[in-house]
């Protein structure tokens, strides 16, 4: 993990975050923090790493997302050699689809 984010700072915005309890508390809280286009880059790149580990082409994210072949390598570089964030959630997010069928 980078140290370099681990600050008082940010200990309280993670702290807020944890704070909400639905997806209307989501969009309330971040419509206010972030502007609507980081909000969207946010979500795409979730999508593509969502892709990704869907075994999806290049070609079938970028079509799909819009999402240029820059963030989709990007977004791949830290599915192989990130903290396994993305991995964590995608694997809670299909565990909970799993519990609902």
């Amino acid at each position: 993990m980078n140290p370099k984010i681990r600050t008082e700072a940010v200990d309280h915005l993670f702290d807020a975050i944890l704070q909400l309890r639905d997806k209307e508390e989501c969009y309330i809280f971040f419509e206010d923090i972030c502007t609507i286009n980081e909000i969207i880059s946010l979500s795409q790149r979730f999508e593509v790493a969502t892709m990704l580990r869907e075994k999806k082409t290049y070609l079938e994210i970028a079509e799909k997302t819009g999402a240029s072949t820059a963030t989709i390598s990007r977004v791949n570089r830290s599915l192989n050699y990130g903290n396994d964030g993305y991995d964590m959630v995608l694997g809670r997010l299909k565990e909970k689809d799993e519990d609902t069928e």
